[in-house]
């Protein structure tokens, strides 16, 4: 099941997934997708462009996952840093609505949502299972709160819209703080190295929690 809707505040429009014979009895895992600066606005058929929602509204039954999706969208002109506890909200409220697993929700975002990734997570650790930040960057100095949450980076070696050493000095700090994080380098690839790490590797079933 598709569904477009609105959080309970009104800050927020979002797609939400769930399994095409989802029972609300049923206590399944979570993903929050956190797009990038060019699907912003309030046209949620935008955020069907790239990554999780892209895959699911296409077929909510993606690869055979049982999971939830829930993609916001954040307004023109702002940014995940300005909505981050509007993001953690909707979080909450879905889970308590469609049953949740708690113990299972990851978060990921691309670009601005690779940074929204970073932000959100370092507020609250504890609600995220595993974290995929593609493309972003974060305060590195924070970097203590992540050392427990498995973690997968992406970037592309040759992207000139956010420069690698972003990724890098998040990764090094996280290291240095005895954390789990595997970190993949897209040589070969720009900015766009989130379609590759979507469709090409066992990422999305890693974040549904089907794997360790």
């Amino acid at each position: 099941m598709i569904q477009y809707l609105e959080n309970e505040k009104g800050t927020l429009k979002y797609i939400l997934t769930t399994p095409s014979d989802f029972d609300a009895s049923e206590s399944l895992p979570m993903i929050v997708f956190l797009h990038g600066a060019g699907e912003r606005g309030d046209d949620l058929e935008l955020l069907k462009v790239h990554g999780i929602p892209k895959l699911f509204t296409k077929n909510e039954d993606y690869g055979g996952l049982r999971v939830i999706t829930v993609s916001p969208q954040c307004a023109q002109e702002r940014t995940w840093y300005d909505f981050k506890w509007d993001v953690i909200s909707l979080i909450d409220e879905v889970a308590d609505k469609y049953n949740v697993d708690k113990s299972k929700i990851a978060l990921c975002g691309i670009s601005m949502g690779g940074f929204g990734t970073w932000e959100i997570a370092l507020q609250i650790p504890e609600k995220f299972s595993k974290i995929a930040p593609i493309c972003g960057g974060g305060m590195s100095w924070r970097a203590w709160y992540l050392r427990n949450t498995p973690i997968r980076v992406y970037h592309g070696g040759r992207d000139d819209i956010v420069p690698l050493c972003m990724s890098e000095t998040m990764v090094n700090a996280i290291r240095l703080q005895g954390g789990n994080v595997e970190f993949t380098v897209y040589d070969d690839l720009g900015h766009d190295c989130w379609t590759r790490a979507f469709e090409q590797t066992d990422l999305v079933p890693w974040l549904a929690n089907s794997n360790n």
